[in-house]
């Protein structure tokens, strides 16, 4: 029997490329395609959710799954740790949040959080298409996280208090550009006595993301609970 799916945010990039997937793919079924204009309710009975909207909207739409003890994908940027703590008393649902579906991406925020517990000079800089509309990227929160929660002490940042500094997460400054021409980049730079390491990821199209969405909508269908990241996704 094929999963079915209710892909909400269907007419945007990332909901586009998921109907594309779900199409011809023999092991899923697309249960319904909503926009911003769509009834929610037409993603009930669905038995996996894959959310790629507004942070606002994603709140709502993950909330409505958690009631209703639905699967559910989210690739909306902004989820933080603080806002995935708010998600207590999921019972028979699941939350599969994604801040990232490339599999490129996934090892480099793994090797950033590696990084992190030997350098204590770190920045990041975050650059997006134009189109995008938050800032800092899901992403680039992610791993400012995860480089955080790998070290013995806070990064500090010098001149953190000035604006052009970039917006501090976990201690640690992103920077974020919305350039025409560019799909996704994202730089860690890790500076040492004498050295500095820098980690680089770049997509070119969303194509990048296919296996990943593939694999996280399949993974959602026969999990419970929370998952963070890919990394819980190809355990």
């Amino acid at each position: 029997m094929a999963i079915k799916v209710s892909v909400v945010g269907a007419t945007g990039r990332m909901g586009r490329l998921a109907l594309e997937l779900i199409e011809a793919a023999n092991d899923l079924e697309l249960h319904s395609a909503l926009d911003s204009r769509s009834d929610a309710s037409l993603s009930d009975g669905a038995e996996v959710i894959f959310d790629v909207t507004r942070l606002e909207v994603s709140r709502q739409v993950v909330a409505k799954a958690i009631a209703a003890g639905q699967k559910i994908v989210v690739g909306t940027s902004g989820w933080s740790a603080a806002k995935l703590a708010e998600l207590t008393d999921l019972g028979q649902a699941a939350v599969v949040v994604i801040p990232n579906f490339s599999v490129g991406s996934m090892l480099a925020t793994r090797f950033a959080a590696e990084a992190g517990k030997f350098f204590d000079s770190i920045e990041i800089v975050e650059t997006h298409h134009a189109g995008k509309l938050d800032s800092p990227s899901g992403t680039a929160v992610r791993t400012a996280e995860l480089i955080s929660a790998n070290r013995t002490t806070p990064v500090t940042a010098p001149a953190a208090d000035q604006d052009a500094r970039g917006q501090l997460v976990a201690g640690v400054p992103v920077h974020s550009l919305r350039l025409a021409g560019v799909s996704a980049k994202q730089d860690v730079h890790f500076g040492g006595v004498s050295e500095l390491l820098t980690i680089s990821h770049e997509t070119s199209s969303v194509s990048a993301y296919s296996a990943g969405i593939l694999a996280a909508i399949r993974f959602a269908a026969k999990a419970q609970g929370l998952h963070v990241g890919l990394d819980a996704v190809f355990k």
